[in-house]
């Protein structure tokens, strides 16, 4: 299992996360431990089930507390990606295993 899941963070951030759309136009996340980068197009989250990226257009961060690990991000979303890097292989398609 991800250790993501297993680990608890000496942070004061709440082990919880859930990330609330409304209408791709705005997002509540909870669970962040830090933000790693932002712009009008995409914010990257450290959040406590792993990275986390949300890309759109016209982004904004309309609130932060870092003490209770939220974040409110409004704009255009267009996705949110968790960034996990052990899926490695898993993450592949049939042809590219297939024409390796």
């Amino acid at each position: 299992m991800n250790s993501y899941y297993d680990q608890k963070g000496s942070s004061s951030v709440p082990e919880q996360h859930d990330v609330t759309m409304k209408g791709r136009k705005h997002l509540d996340i909870s669970g962040v431990k830090h933000v790693e980068s932002f712009d009008n197009e995409e914010f990257l989250l450290e959040t406590v089930m792993g990275m986390l990226s949300v890309r759109g257009q016209n982004l904004q961060m309309k609130n932060l507390d870092v003490e209770k690990g939220i974040v409110s991000i409004k704009g255009r979303v267009f996705d949110l990606v968790y960034l996990d890097e052990q899926q490695g292989d898993k993450a592949k398609g049939f042809f590219s295993k297939l024409f390796k």
